[in-house]
């Protein structure tokens, strides 16, 4: 069922997959809808080799709507409505960067540059926000932030909501930069998202390390 990059499938020795394939078929089989589809799952490490990754950007759960999630946090297709706290990131981009908002809310140019869009938990019920708690995904990602922070260096963690949050004690910031801040979310966002400048931080630290920075421009 899973169709999962090469260099994550050589990076990740992680034997709760089967189990965690195994509870989405029977979460189909009982007639439940997921969010995103089964193909779409993985995504964002199926759009961002290991190798590549640059950023890691950490949501909570994909969206719960029909029509939103696919597999990049905060990310929805083209054409798609966009979501309260993606218009909350798309303010601060531009009140950071002065990048414009975009027309859309596909975030895919980030994801192919580098910029890893990870959920802490990659599926959810239709409608049923937290609905795939505690199934297995938290210890997956928990190994995804893992691995990064030990076979990879100068990556910037941005770690969005509490859960996200969760996942710091895995980054040694010796040798990462660590951006911790409340979720975008209008319920949140008030109390330090907004004036956070992650993507202005983001960059200066990438360039500081001699790397390619992050064009957060989206067409």
């Amino acid at each position: 069922m899973f169709n999962l990059d090469s260099s994550w499938k050589k990076a990740l020795h992680h034997p709760e997959l089967k189990s965690l394939e195994a509870f989405i078929h029977s979460e189909l089989k009982e007639g439940q809808t997921i969010y995103p589809e089964t193909q779409d799952i993985f995504n964002a490490l199926n759009m961002t080799p290991f190798d590549q990754v640059k950023v890691v950007i950490l949501g909570q759960d994909p969206y719960h709507g029909a029509g939103q999630a696919h597999g990049l946090s905060f990310s929805v297709k083209a054409g798609v409505k966009l979501p309260p706290s993606l218009k909350n990131i798309f303010k601060e981009l531009q009140e950071d960067v002065a990048i414009s908002p975009p027309l859309n809310g596909d975030l895919t140019k980030w994801a192919q540059q580098g910029v890893l869009l990870l959920n802490n938990v990659l599926t959810v019920r239709d409608g049923k926000p937290g609905s795939h708690h505690g199934k297995g995904w938290e210890e997956f990602t928990d190994l995804i932030i893992k691995e990064l922070n030990a076979k990879r260096e100068n990556l910037v963690f941005i770690l969005w909501g509490a859960p996200a949050q969760k996942k710091a004690a895995s980054v040694d910031e010796s040798k990462h930069l660590l951006l911790k801040c409340v979720h975008p979310s209008p319920l949140s966002s008030y109390r330090g998202f907004f004036g956070s400048k992650p993507f202005s931080k983001t960059n200066a630290y990438l360039e500081s390390k001699k790397i390619k920075p992050i064009d957060w421009r989206l067409k």
